[in-house]
């Protein structure tokens, strides 16, 4: 039987990522050799936006913790939600999308999971 160990994760810097946005790496395959998720704190700065991309074969999940941020998505990222405090929201694996901080003047803070410990590694620029 292997040893396993419970890992306690406390972010101090946060890290450029594909999508342009600040991340808080929590839990990830690098970070404590999760097999199958990953978990993050994502940080919009005022007034901005993500590239537009989409995770290529992984589900993800969002919990607004402040701000308000919206979501255009889709082909031609012609639709879009608007998420706030409180609010999860699920993005399929493939659907290309850009997340846009609302505030010009507060950034906006969202735990981000993914069932992938890797998931960095497959994330794709969405060119409309």
């Amino acid at each position: 039987m292997s040893s396993r160990t419970v890992t306690a994760i406390r972010p101090t810097a946060g890290i450029d990522t594909s999508q342009r946005l600040p991340y808080f790496i929590g839990i990830s395959g690098q970070s404590c050799a999760a097999q199958g998720l990953s978990m993050h704190l994502v940080v919009i700065p005022p007034g901005a936006r993500s590239e537009a991309h989409f995770h290529e074969g992984h589900e993800t999940a969002i919990y607004v913790l402040h701000g308000r941020v919206e979501t255009i998505y889709g082909d031609g990222l012609a639709q879009s939600v608007v998420s706030e405090a409180g609010d999860f929201l699920f993005i399929p694996p493939g659907v290309p999308h850009v997340a846009i901080n609302l505030s010009s003047t507060e950034a906006a803070r969202a735990v981000v999971a993914r069932n992938d410990p890797a998931e960095q590694d497959k994330v794709r620029p969405y060119l409309a």
